[in-house]
C-alpha cells in the first residue's frame, strides 16, 4: 500500500529493487546447480546402464504375472464364493439374532390372541402388560411392532366392553335368580334351626339320662333314631338344596373387577356396580300390589330380598373393595326402612289371622336368615310386635264371629245330662263344680246353657292361637305370658263383652233368655281363674309373680250382667206398657164390673210367672226387677188417670179403676219375689192409694151430694106439678112430662141409694 500511496516514483523504484532481487536469486540458483551438476550426470549415466536390465526384468515380470493370473483364476473364483458365503452367513446370523428378539413378541401376541379367543381377559391384560414393558421396546424399530402397539389400546377397550357386557349379564342373572337364592338360604336357615332344636333336645335327654337310667334307655334309642332321621333328612336337603354359587356364576364379576383393577379403572367399576345394585335393590324392594292376598306373594318378596343380600354378602367376602361393610350396612338400612314400610302397609290389608300368622313365620325366617349373614334385624322383631297387635285384631274379629254364632245357636236353657258319661263330657270342656248338684241323681240339669262350655273352649283356642304368634320371637317366658294375658284381656273386655252387649240388646232375646245370660256370665266369671291357670301352665310362669297380669273377666261379666239386668227391667216395663195399651176403660160407664179389669189380671199372671223364672237369679236382682215393675205399673196407671185427653169420668169408671188398684196392692202384698221386708213392695202403689183416698172418695161424696140435690129438685118439681095442674092429666103433653119427671126421680133415688151404700 505504501508503494502506491507514496510518491509518484515509488512504483518505479520498487520495480527496480524487485528486479535486482530477482537477479540475485538467479545467481544463487545457478551457483547451486553448478554445484550439483556432476552428481546429476553420474546418476543419468547409471540409469542408462540399468536400462537394459530393467527391460529384461519387465519381460520376466510380465510373463510371471501372466502365468500367475492364469493360475489364480480358480482361487479367485473360490475366494469370491467364500466371500459371498460369509456375507450370507453374517446376514443369517443377523436375521437369527433379530428373529430371536421378535419371536417372543410374536409368541406373546399369539398368546394374547388365544387368550382373547378363550375369554381369558385378565390373563390377556397381563400379557399386554408384559408386551408393552418387556418385549416390544426391544423391537420397536419394526413396523409390525408399531401395528401391535397401536392395537393394544383397542384390545383393552374391547376387553373392557366384553367384561362390562358379562357383568351386565351377571347382574341380570342374579336379578332373575334372587328368589331362588333367597329361598335356598331361607331353607338352609330353617334346617339349621331344626337341627339346633333337635340337638338341644338330645342334650336335654342326655342330661336326664343320668337321673333315670333305666327308663331313659328306651327314650335314648328313640331319640337317637329321631336325631338320625333328622340328620338324614338334613343330608337329603343338603343334596337337594343348591347354594348361591351353584345357582349363579360369579366369575364375570371377578373377571370384571380384576380387569378394571388392572386397567386402573377399579373405582369406576365399583361405582358402576354399586349404582346398578342400588337400582336392583329398589326394584326388589318394590312389592306387587296383590302381595297381601296370598302367602306366596310374601314368600317371593322375602326370597328376592334375601337373595339380593346373600349375593352382596358373598361379594363382600370374596372380593376386596368392590363392596364394603359400610356399603352393605347402608344398603341394608335403606332396604329395612322400605321393607318395614311395605309390611306395615300390606299387612294392614290382611283380615285373615292365618295369613297374618304365615306372614309372621316368614318374617321370622327372613330375619333369622339375614341375621345369620350379619345383618341387624332388631327393627324387624319390633315390627313383629306391631303386627302382633294387628294379628290380635284379626283374631278378635274372627272370634267375634265365633261368639256370635255360638250365641245364635244357643237355646238358652240349662244343659240336660242323662247319665254320668254325658256329665263327664261337659265337665271335661268346662270347669264346673257344684257339690249339691253332684248329690242329685241322673237325669239332671246343669245351670248354664250350651254356650258356656263352647265360649270357654273358644277362649282357650284363642290363647293357643295367640301363643302361635308369640313363638320364635326371641322373647322370655315372662314377656310371652304378659302378651297372652293382655290379648286374652282384650278378648274378654272388648270382643266377648261387645258380643254379650249386642246379644242382650237384640229384640228377640226375651226375659227367659236374659235370665239365662246372667247365669251364664256368673259361671264364666268363676271360670276366669282356670283360664289364668291355663296360661300359667303354658308359659311356666307362676301366678304369684309380681309381673304377672290378671284377667279382667270379673269386670267384663259384671258389666254384662248389669246390662242384662237393665234389659230385664226395660223389657218388663215394655211388657207392662203392652198390657196397659190394651186397657180399654169406659170412663163413662155407669157401674163397675165388680172385679178387676181383664188386662190387669193377665198382666199380674204374667208377672207372677216371670218372677218364678227369677228364682235362679241373685235375690237382689229379682227384688229390683219386681220393685221396678210395680213402680212402672203404678206410674202407668197414674198417667192413665191424669191423661189430659180425659175430659170426663163417671163414678162407675172410678169404681172400676179403684178395683184395679186394689188388685195391684193385693199382688204386691202376696210377695211375688221373696226377700222384701214388710210392706216395701206395696209402697210402689202408695201414690195411687193417696189418689184413691184424697180424690176418688171426696169425688164420690161430692157426686152423691149432687145427686141428692138433683133428687130433691126433681121431687119438688114433681109435687109442684101435681098441685098446680089439677087438669093437666087430661092433656097428653102434661101427662108425658109428669111421667118423665117421675122416671128421673126414680133413677136418681136408686143412684143415691147405691152410692150411699158403697160409700
Amino acid at each position: 500500500r505504501s508503494v502506491y500511496d507514496d510518491q509518484p516514483n515509488a512504483h518505479q523504484r520498487f520495480m527496480e529493487k524487485l528486479d535486482a532481487c530477482i537477479r540475485n536469486h538467479d545467481r544463487e540458483i545457478e551457483k547451486m546447480c553448478n554445484f550439483h551438476h556432476q552428481g546429476f550426470v553420474d546418476a543419468i549415466t547409471e540409469l542408462l546402464k540399468v536400462r537394459a536390465d530393467a527391460e529384461k526384468l519387465k519381460v520376466q515380470v510380465t510373463d510371471t504375472n501372466r502365468r500367475l493370473q492364469d493360475a489364480g483364476k480358480e482361487v479367485i473364483a473360490q475366494t469370491e464364493e467364500i466371500i459371498r458365503c460369509r456375507v450370507q452367513q453374517r446376514n443369517i446370523t443377523t436375521v437369527v439374532e433379530k428373529l430371536q428378539l421378535c419371536l417372543p413378541v410374536l409368541e406373546m401376541y399369539s398368546k394374547l390372541k388365544e387368550q382373547m379367543n378363550v375369554k381369558r381377559y385378565y390373563s390377556a391384560l397381563k400379557t399386554m402388560e408384559q408386551l408393552e414393558n418387556l418385549y416390544l421396546p426391544r423391537v420397536s424399530q419394526y413396523r409390525f411392532c408399531q401395528i401391535m402397539i397401536e392395537n393394544l389400546p383397542k384390545l383393552r377397550e374391547e376387553i373392557k366392553e366384553i367384561s362390562m357386557s358379562d357383568l351386565k349379564d351377571f347382574l341380570e342373572s342374579i336379578r332373575k335368580h334372587s328368589d331362588r337364592i333367597g329361598e335356598t338360604a331361607m331353607k338352609q336357615a330353617q334346617q339349621q334351626k331344626t337341627f339346633s332344636t333337635a340337638l338341644q333336645k338330645q342334650n336335654n335327654l342326655n342330661y336326664g339320662r343320668n337321673m333315670h337310667l333305666g327308663r331313659s334307655r328306651i327314650l335314648e334309642s328313640k331319640n337317637e333314631i329321631t336325631l338320625k332321621r333328622t340328620f338324614e333328612d338334613d343330608d337329603e336337603h343338603e343334596e337337594e338344596v343348591l347354594t348361591a354359587q351353584d345357582l349363579v356364576d360369579f366369575s364375570p364379576v371377578y373377571r370384571c373387577l380384576h380387569i378394571y383393577s388392572v386397567l386402573g379403572d377399579g373405582e369406576i367399576f365399583e361405582n358402576y356396580y354399586r349404582k346398578q345394585r342400588r337400582k336392583q335393590a329398589r326394584l326388589v324392594l318394590q312389592p306387587q300390589s296383590s302381595m297381601h292376598e296370598t302367602v306366596e306373594g310374601y314368600r317371593r318378596y322375602f326370597s328376592q330380598i334375601v337373595g339380593f343380600f346373600v349375593v352382596e354378602d358373598h361379594i363382600l367376602h370374596v372380593t376386596q373393595g368392590l363392596v364394603t361393610r359400610t356399603y352393605t350396612d347402608e344398603l341394608w338400612n335403606m332396604a329395612l326402612s322400605k321393607i318395614i314400610a311395605v309390611l306395615r302397609t300390606h299387612s294392614s290389608y290382611c283380615s285373615d289371622p292365618d295369613l297374618v300368622l304365615e306372614l309372621k313365620n316368614l318374617i321370622v325366617v327372613f330375619a333369622d336368615t339375614l341375621q345369620g349373614y350379619g345383618f341387624p334385624v332388631n327393627r324387624l322383631f319390633d315390627l313383629l310386635f306391631e303386627i302382633r297387635d294387628q294379628y290380635n285384631e284379626t283374631l278378635l274379629k274372627k272370634w267375634s264371629g265365633l261368639f256370635r254364632d255360638i250365641f245364635e245357636a244357643d237355646n238358652y236353657s240349662p244343659i240336660p245330662v242323662a247319665n254320668e258319661e254325658e256329665y263327664k263330657i261337659v265337665i271335661s270342656k268346662f270347669p264346673f263344680q257344684d257339690p249339691e248338684l253332684d248329690k242329685q241323681s241322673f237325669p239332671k240339669k246343669l245351670p248354664m246353657s250350651q254356650s258356656v262350655p263352647q265360649i270357654y273352649i273358644q277362649v282357650k283356642e284363642f290363647i293357643y292361637a295367640s301363643l302361635k304368634f308369640s313363638e320364635s320371637l326371641h322373647r322370655s317366658s315372662t314377656e310371652i305370658d304378659d302378651m297372652l294375658r293382655k290379648s286374652t284381656n282384650l278378648l274378654l273386655t272388648r270382643t266377648l263383652s261387645s258380643c254379650l252387649q249386642n246379644l242382650i240388646k237384640k229384640p228377640h232375646i226375651g226375659l227367659t233368655e236374659l235370665v239365662q245370660i246372667i247365669i251364664n256370665t256368673t259361671h264364666l266369671e268363676q271360670a276366669c281363674k282356670y283360664l289364668e291357670d291355663f296360661i300359667s301352665n303354658i308359659t311356666n310362669i307362676s301366678q304369684v309373680s309380681v309381673h304377672t297380669a290378671r284377667l279382667y273377666g270379673l269386670s267384663t261379666f259384671k258389666d254384662a250382667r248389669h246390662a242384662a239386668e237393665g234389659e230385664i227391667y226395660t223389657k218388663l216395663n215394655q211388657k207392662i206398657d203392652e198390657f196397659i195399651q190394651i186397657a180399654d176403660y169406659d170412663w163413662t160407664m155407669s157401674e163397675s164390673d165388680g172385679r178387676a179389669s181383664g188386662y190387669l189380671m193377665d198382666l199380674i199372671n204374667f208377672l207372677r210367672s216371670t218372677f218364678q223364672v227369677f228364682t235362679h237369679l241373685p235375690g237382689k236382682v229379682a227384688q229390683t226387677a219386681c220393685m221396678s215393675a210395680c213402680q212402672h205399673l203404678s206410674t202407668s196407671l197414674m198417667q192413665m188417670l191424669l191423661d189430659s185427653e180425659l175430659k170426663q169420668i163417671s163414678m162407675g169408671a172410678i169404681q172400676q179403676f179403684n178395683l184395679d188398684v186394689i188388685q195391684c196392692e193385693l199382688f204386691a202384698s202376696s210377695e211375688p219375689v221373696p226377700g222384701f221386708q214388710g210392706d216395701t213392695l206395696q209402697l210402689a202403689f202408695i201414690d195411687l192409694r193417696q189418689v184413691r183416698h184424697y180424690w176418688i172418695f171426696p169425688l164420690q161424696i161430692m157426686f152423691l151430694t149432687c145427686l141428692c140435690h138433683l133428687l130433691f129438685y126433681f121431687s119438688r118439681m114433681k109435687d109442684s106439678s101435681k098441685k098446680n095442674n089439677i087438669f093437666a092429666q087430661f092433656r097428653k103433653n102434661d101427662r108425658d112430662k109428669q111421667k118423665l119427671i117421675e122416671t128421673v126421680v126414680k133413677q136418681l133415688r136408686s143412684l143415691v141409694n147405691g152410692m150411699s151404700q158403697h160409700t
